[in-house]
């Protein structure tokens, strides 16, 4: 199966490219995604521990519409309960779960919907993640912006009347080293109000540097919880360590991180479980470290460049939305982030149910915010998107459609003193 994710490799060498079909075809050429490279950090935490017990004994088929109820007309949530929420037995009470939803929402968010934008500094990295645009074997327009390009995309996206921002790379330390990041960060920190980080996994000491540059949170996709899986998706590079990977957001708020976020890339594994596991790291870390804010991301497959054949795998909208149902009564103050990788219908009407942040004026490409928030062709260099999104709407259109559904469009609620 995963065969067909791969891309054109006709651009490699001759090296490069017996290289690439060794890791493919032969996993004992591949390094172990359990074992830690040299310098990664290990912390010795209990958590992953409790939420893969959690993950290994759950079977989903065993649930039934009595379960469902039941867990429905419980006041809150177990753990057992969300388990059954997320099950197939659970499909035909989907409206109920999301008037339960849209109640815990309402009663811990009110009416409002946060506003951010990703902003894309650098595409290179050093991972061969085989659904990935940015995976160092795809033959793609390769950018890293100076601090000078770097600043003049922020001052775009401010202009705009944005407050909060998400700065993403490419894993790639050497061309996007943990210092380049911070001046980012500090650079941000004089047009947004809200900076968020999106990179490769560091160590704590690296997670405080970056929080004393500015930054204030931290997001980490775990792609999928399912271990045997993730190994044939993460051929090569720091991310194929999938433990370090698990740790990450537990290392950000030892480091000083005021919030971090989670998720599962839906699609790439059985989405019950990944559900089911990335709810669960939230749940353990939440009880670990009740001062920090943290939220749930739901993105599922989108197309890359170079190859069209990536899709949304048995994750459809129904499905999507019973997640995020499960999300909201399961962990009522947590925070759930709707990307642009979903169309603007089915975003419209998730923050009326359970979502609290959705993203506009989005770029997954380096460069480019200039030409697309303007129009105008700059005539500057541009790097290829990770993805393709869906919901391309401009911050003043996103706003105007929140407020046109009765809720409250929020740019930033932090008083800095």
């Amino acid at each position: 199966m995963e065969n067909q994710f791969f891309v054109d490799s006709e651009f490699l060498s001759p090296a490069a490219l017996e290289k690439k079909h060794r890791l493919e075809n032969d996993p004992s050429s591949r390094k172990s995604h359990m074992e830690y490279l040299p310098g990664m950090e290990q912390v010795h935490s209990d958590i992953c521990e409790k939420v893969m017990s959690q993950v290994n004994a759950y079977d989903y088929t065993r649930y039934t519409a009595r379960d469902v109820q039941a867990a429905l007309e419980h006041e809150s949530c177990s753990i057992e309960d969300f388990k059954a929420l997320l099950s197939p037995a659970a499909e035909p009470f989907l409206e109920q779960m999301a008037q339960r939803a849209r109640l815990e929402t309402s009663r811990h968010f009110g009416n409002t919907v946060y506003l951010f934008t990703p902003l894309y500094i650098a595409n290179y990295c050093e991972n061969y993640c085989v659904y990935c645009g940015f995976n160092c074997y795809n033959h793609i327009q390769r950018m890293k912006l100076n601090m000078e390009q770097i600043e003049h995309e922020m001052q775009v996206i401010a202009h705009s009347g944005m407050e909060e921002i998400l700065i993403l790379t490419g894993e790639s330390r050497s061309m996007s080293s943990v210092e380049y990041i911070g001046e980012a960060c500090k650079l941000a920190r004089k047009y947004f109000r809200m900076v968020g980080l999106e990179i490769y996994p560091v160590n704590t000491d690296e997670y405080r540097y970056l929080h004393q540059c500015g930054a204030d949170y931290v997001t980490v996709f775990q792609e999928t919880y399912d271990t045997d899986k993730y190994e044939t998706l993460h051929l090569m590079g720091h991310k194929r360590v999938w433990p370090y990977r698990f740790d990450a957001q537990e290392r950000a708020l030892m480091g000083g991180m005021r919030g971090v976020a989670f998720s599962a890339l839906l699609g790439l594994s059985d989405f019950h479980r990944d559900a089911l596991a990335s709810a669960l790291h939230v749940y353990y870390l939440q009880r670990k470290y009740p001062h920090a804010e943290m939220s749930l991301s739901c993105p599922r497959l989108r197309p890359i460049i170079n190859n069209e054949k990536i899709n949304p795998l048995d994750v459809h909208e129904k499905q999507l939305c019973q997640i995020l149902c499960a999300y909201r009564i399961f962990l009522p103050f947590v925070g759930i982030t709707v990307s642009s990788r979903e169309s603007a219908q089915f975003r419209n009407g998730i923050v009326k149910i359970c979502a609290t942040k959705v993203s506009a004026g989005v770029s997954t490409g380096i460069g480019d915010h200039e030409s697309k928030y303007t129009g105008k062709d700059t005539g500057a260099a541009q790097g290829d998107e990770q993805f393709e999104i869906d919901d391309s709407r401009s911050l003043e259109k996103m706003y105007a459609d929140i407020s046109g559904e009765g809720l409250q469009p929020v740019l930033n609620d932090y008083l800095y003193v």
